[in-house]
């Protein structure tokens, strides 16, 4: 009733705001037509000229998201579901074009073959799997249950687009092979062992400020070297949290509240027990609204907060404690039982599952009352004949961990086992024997061993949780709308800022499917506002954000395609640099042999003895590939000079060069080379799908156009 209220309150504004929507029509007519024309509206994407549908996607997306139970976030999941789609799309034409066909019957035998059907006892016939059985469940379901149908669907989806992918890779990779030739000169080009005399003059020699560089190189650069720079369209935000924390006043606030509670009082003329004379901890948990539940286990002096376990561990039953702090609550405390306990124990135990219990096997069919009796009767036979316990688990039990060993749990400790069953074995004695239910079944149980006892208590222990005030949220929240209402005033981002002594986040490269802003979290919100269509750099906005506020600012815009100048920079300058100083040295580097080169250059003439490209490492240096690579093809004593590696410029010449011992055959190495070839699968999907023509319009889908 609130909401309609709201709604007729506001019905001249939803008036106006459908009048201002039909006057953007009449001012741009080709913006209803657009409206209405049904392959804009409907469609999503492209794969050379095979459209993917709103509708197509959608369902896609529906059917992974119950196959993952939600637990993947809504932006990964269109991520994945989007990739899928394209694979497939992809595939399917690639296996058309090869008139390779996956039908049903190729679907069906590969659903016969999946361990979980053929263990279905739905699908049996004295135990052993009836495909006739699964045909006539299939037909039924299609007929009368359409929800189970369309999840079978799915299933059989997937397993299609998972056959049309291995069929694909397995025709492409009969055709990618080795000859014994290419075996041989893989082995003879890895193993070849180079001596080499050398001279590196590093790139250090050339101080940075020497080397100039220029916006117009850098966008040389990056044009002949465009595949590598190619980027999707993004944005740049700056941005300034404004969190909601809880002050010092706030705080002791919330303590001298946490703190009453531990004396009885009186509530409009209604005597209230504290928890000092309480008995019912449940009520007053309830009653007083305890950020943390009651947690009626045994603790360890370790367990405890420290920074009143030694005050517990020397109390007594009834005592009370607190207000204390613990993490992000105030907490008050009173020891409702002090015992001793062991710190580990051992244990064998018989489980019997019964249906519904959890992790039971679908070959259980004892129902409840069964699985007690039969274990009932168990107990009744171990205790009379304590020795036959071992084997009657090994053959009853349904416990797989245990049963191969007698049903027998070495040291284990307090917390490792279900309630019930860790409180039979830590509080009963050494030999005792009963019967316990859990979640699992009915346990028939011998406790074994118990070590290290030392006291231990049971706490019933309130917490409030330490948050701010409302006064402290309101006075977060004018911060936030003071700064944002300065922007408005035209005062620039950065000096609004520095003039409050905030820190500004910045947040490079968010892509229109992003979920998180770094340093901001999960804020689809203001993904989807950074790629508004008339939203212009500088533009600004206030979110409501987990945990506070956050005023953020358009800072860039990156249309897909070549990498701006700008963001290239960084990682263009580095190779760039790299050039030029090698140049420079380049030109230094004259000289008859490498000693004139060395002393010319203050080096020193070095050795590199039986150096490989397997391991392409040159003593004393570094990995240098291209360098050793130089030296295993170089004449030997001829000088090489002004070679470029990673680390430096380098002179060199080959002394010797070691050929390994011949092999009788190289297939080994040819298969190598072959199994590698066919395991880039991925590479070869990559390949694919750079030659098809995609059309990504995705974001559409989430109103980013």
């Amino acid at each position: 009733m609130a909401i309609l209220s709201k709604i007729r309150e506001r019905s001249m504004f939803l008036i106006l705001v459908i009048g201002l929507a039909l006057f953007a029509f009449v001012l741009d007519p080709s913006t209803i037509s657009d409206f209405f024309n049904a392959s804009k509206v409907d469609e999503i994407g492209e794969v050379d000229g095979e459209t993917i549908s709103r509708l197509e996607f959608a369902e896609a997306l529906d059917a992974y998201k119950t196959q993952t139970g939600n637990r993947v976030g809504e932006m990964q999941a269109a991520k994945t579901v989007w990739d899928n789609l394209l694979r497939q799309k992809i595939y399917k034409a690639q296996l058309e074009e090869a008139g390779i066909t996956v039908g049903d019957a190729d679907i069906f035998n590969k659903i016969c073959e999946n361990p979980s059907i053929q263990g279905d006892q739905r699908f049996q016939t004295a135990g052993i799997f009836d495909r006739n059985k699964l045909k006539e469940f299939l037909k039924t379901i299609k007929e009368t249950n359409g929800e189970e149908w369309r999840l079978w669907q799915n299933f059989m989806t997937s397993i299609q687009n998972n056959l049309e992918k291995t069929a694909y890779d397995n025709l492409v990779a009969a055709g990618l092979g080795a000859s014994l030739k290419e075996g041989e000169t893989d082995y003879l080009t890895n193993n070849t062992k180079i001596t080499a005399k050398y001279v590196r003059v590093p790139y250090s020699t050339i101080a940075d400020s020497l080397v100039t560089l220029t916006k117009g190189e850098v966008k040389s650069y990056i044009e002949k070297n465009s595949n590598q720079f190619q980027v999707e369209e993004s944005r740049d935000l700056e941005a300034v949290r404004f969190d909601i924390l809880p002050t010092k006043e706030d705080e002791e606030a919330i303590k001298a509240e946490v703190a009453k509670l531990l004396e009885d009082s009186v509530v409009n003329n209604t005597p209230i027990k504290g928890l000092k004379n309480t008995t019912d901890y449940a009520e007053f948990f309830e009653e007083n609204e305890s950020d943390i539940s009651l947690d009626d286990t045994y603790k360890y002096k370790v367990q405890v907060p420290q920074v009143i376990a030694d005050d517990i561990f020397n109390g007594k039953e009834g005592d009370a404690f607190g207000p204390y702090k613990d993490g992000e609550y105030f907490k008050i405390s009173k020891i409702t039982k002090v015992t001793q306990l062991p710190d580990s124990a051992q244990a064998r135990h018989i489980l019997i599952p019964f249906v519904g219990a959890s992790s039971a096997a679908a070959t259980v069919t004892q129902n409840e009352e069964e699985a007690k009796k039969t274990a009932d009767s168990l107990l009744t036979v171990v205790k009379a004949t304590p020795s036959k316990f071992a084997d009657l688990a090994k053959e009853m039990s349904s416990d797989k961990g245990s049963s191969d060993k007698g049903g027998f749990y070495d040291w284990f400790p307090y917390g490792q086992m279900v309630p019930a069953f860790r409180d039979f074995v830590f509080e009963g004695k050494e030999g005792d024997m009963g019967v316990v239910k859990t979640p699992f079944g009915f346990h028939v149980i011998k406790v074994e061993g118990h070590k290290n006892f030392q006291p231990v208590v049971k706490l019933a222990t309130y917490g409030r949780k330490i948050e701010a005030s409302e006064a402290t949220e309101n006075k977060i929240f004018q911060e936030a709308e003071t700064f944002a209402l300065e922007l408005t005033n035209g005062k620039s981002f950065e000096d609004a800022v520095k003039e409050k002594g905030l820190k500004s986040i910045s947040s490079v490269g968010i892509k229109a499917l992003d979920e998180n802003v770094p340093s901001i979290g999960n804020e689809r919100e203001m993904v989807t506002w950074s790629f508004g269509k008339d939203l212009e750099v500088g533009d600004f906005k206030r979110f409501d954000i987990n945990g506070g506020y956050a005023v953020a600012v358009l800072k860039a815009k990156t249309a897909k395609g070549l990498m701006p100048v700008d963001k290239a920079i960084a990682q263009v300058r580095p190779i760039l640099v790299k050039e030029k100083k090698a140049a420079l040295i380049a030109e230094k580097m004259n000289g008859a042999n490498l000693q004139d080169i060395a002393t010319a250059n203050s080096q020193t003439v070095r050795t590199a003895a039986d150096v490989n490209l397997q391991s392409p490492t040159l003593p004393g240096i570094g990995n240098e590939p291209k360098v050793v690579g130089a030296m295993l093809y170089a004449k030997e004593n001829e000088l090489k000079n002004k070679v470029a590696g990673g680390l430096g410029v380098y002179a060199f010449i080959v002394e010797k060069r070691e050929l390994p011992v011949a092999l009788p055959n190289y297939d080994t190495f040819r298969k190598r080379i072959a199994n590698d070839r066919k395991g880039r699968t991925y590479q070869l999907y990559e390949a694919m799908k750079k030659a098809s023509n995609v059309e990504d319009r995705l974001s559409s889908f989430y109103g980013i156009e």
